[in-house]
């Protein structure tokens, strides 16, 4: 009987150990063709990955300011780019030559602060505001960065020059002159782009995604947003030479009537100087009539240190004009493509803000693609980018909002008024501390705080109203005190309401705050690895 128990042991230990060896060699397999799996769906990607890449992944319209900061991210990223462009030759335009510190920091950002060096860009550390024959200095509160930070003016083509060869000398960057005719459409998602070339030739190409950045005359925006272009003003550009500026250093800002006057250096020994004249018409240049509303309704009124380069400035007859446009971010999410730049929001050019959203934009758009491996699925992606227009919010909203109600403020008016809320927002700035520095911290791009600007603009109301009332007040006072009030508000609110109140206070209320990256299935991304490597060639190496 033990007998028996001992050789019924002897074969169960037997099985158990044949079975365990069976169990130990199935997982051994199964891991080993799990990393065989593994390793070819890699290697299968990877032929996927350079296969597509031979392609173009992205188009981009228009090497302006946005454009080429655009090329020369997405394909630091390894995407391959093509870049349409209607002129390469360099441009002269007389705005777009002031970066805000803010912008600054987004260009070391993204790696192009080296794109201000050897074109003699000017270091500006704040501003100079002019006002009835009083001046007071308004600096950027830099203290808590580095000693390099702060705004720099500039050539604006010999800037744009820069992060075009910047661009250009990425392998993976095609930058091409043609004028991009239209976008071409496939059941409501843009596959690509239609263009003519420097020589006349018509050609079509395809990306996954086109973004379109061709500045403010955009003849494409209208397929991608909503556009309601407004032209406040036009501004007329003068150089002067050989001159120093009250305040080294500083944009100046002359509040003189009926509209601001701005004076900035943009080279070691030229000065810009931009008139702001309102409406959509300005005086004409061939007649003589532009010459003689410069010398008599301005120059009276520039400090007395530029008056003789100012009027040598007018004789040489150089003389440019500019409308100044402001349109609210209207986008229509389109698969397949995006708005950019000026062609897709602009804001009045007084503050200087146009750069700094732009190259904001950027770094938030860049952030996004970058887990994207695979651009081709339209409709996910746009989804997806949808959050863009959330993000963006903070920075673009403040810096719109300000520099259309501070152009609104510092404007003449006959109203009582409007001339107490311009004489207010002077003495307010003047107090220097946190008057000073929290308006000029929003301004310059530091800040980007919605809520920030709403407090000081109404904190400057209300001190406008407290100037009024004291130490005596009376029916009059009172009265012009409560039209200051509903003046301001009707300045700012109209401007909060086109960029829209919740995604400009509340973003994260905003669904698609919280978008993230589209995710393929794992048996779906299988299935296109497979079908993928069934099409390459036999002949095909990784």
């Amino acid at each position: 009987m033990a007998y028996e128990y001992i050789v019924e042991g002897v074969i169960a230990s037997l099985v158990g150990i044949f079975f365990l060896y069976k169990i130990t060699l199935n997982i051994g397999l199964l891991k080993k063709e799990k990393a065989a799996f593994s390793s070819s769906s890699s290697m299968v990607e990877n032929c996927v990955m350079k296969n597509e890449n031979i392609g173009t992944d992205i188009i981009i319209v228009g090497a302006g300011v946005a454009g080429s900061a655009l090329a020369y991210t997405l394909a630091k990223d390894g995407r391959q780019v093509k870049v349409i462009e209607r002129d390469l030759n360099e441009p002269d335009r007389i705005v777009g030559e002031l970066l805000q510190p803010g912008g600054y920091l987004k260009l070391i950002e993204l790696g192009l602060e080296d794109c201000l060096e050897e074109i003699d860009a000017q270091r500006v550390f704040g501003y100079a505001l002019y006002k009835d024959g009083k001046n007071t200095k308004l600096s950027y509160p830099l203290e808590n960065f580095h000693s390099n930070v702060a705004g720099r003016s500039f050539h604006n083509g010999r800037f744009i020059q820069r992060m075009r060869q910047k661009a250009a000398s990425l392998p993976n960057v095609n930058l091409e002159q043609g004028t991009v005719t239209s976008l071409i459409e496939e059941n409501g998602t843009i596959k690509g782009i239609q263009y003519k070339t420097k020589d006349g030739q018509e050609l079509t190409a395809n990306a996954p995604l086109t973004i379109v950045c061709d500045g403010c005359f955009s003849n494409l925006r209208r397929n991608l947003c909503d556009p309601k272009v407004d032209v406040p003003s036009c501004f007329v550009g003068l150089v002067l030479e050989n001159c120093e500026l009250p305040h080294a250093n500083h944009g100046h800002v002359i509040l003189a009537d009926p509209s601001p006057i701005l004076f900035y250096p943009i080279s070691s020994n030229e000065i810009r100087c931009l008139v702001d004249v309102p409406g959509q018409k300005v005086p004409s240049l061939s007649n003589g009539d532009m010459a003689h509303y410069l010398k008599t309704v301005v120059a009276p009124q520039i400090p007395t240190e530029l008056y003789t380069a100012f009027i040598s400035a007018i004789d040489k007859g150089n003389i440019r004009t500019m409308p100044n446009r402001s349109m609210p971010a209207a986008p229509h999410p389109t698969p397949g493509a995006i708005l950019m730049g000026d062609a897709f929001n602009m804001r009045h050019p007084l503050t200087g803000g146009g750069m700094t959203v732009a190259l904001s934009d950027i770094v938030i758009l860049r952030d996004l693609l970058r887990p994207l491996n695979n651009l081709h699925d339209s409709s996910a992606l746009s989804r997806y980018l949808e959050s863009f227009y959330t993000l963006r919010k903070p920075m673009a909203s403040t810096i719109n909002t300000l520099a259309g109600a501070l152009y609104k403020v510092f404007s003449a008016s006959p109203e009582p008024a409007r001339k107490e809320m311009r004489q207010a927002c002077f003495d307010y700035l003047s107090l220097g501390g946190i008057f000073s520095n929290g308006p000029i911290s929003l301004l310059s791009g530091l800040n980007p705080r919605p809520i920030s600007l709403f407090l000081h603009f109404f904190a400057v109301a209300i001190f406008g109203v407290g100037r009024l009332l004291l130490p005596f007040p009376s029916p009059n006072r009172i009265w012009i005190g409560a039209r200051l009030i509903l003046g301001a508000s009707g300045i700012i609110f109209p401007i909060i309401k086109a960029e829209g109140v919740r995604q400009m206070f509340f973003p994260i209320t905003v669904p698609a705050y919280y978008r993230a990256p589209p995710q393929l299935h794992l048996i779906e991304r299988m299935r296109k690895t497979l079908k993928t490597l069934s099409s390459l060639p036999k002949h095909w190496s990784c």
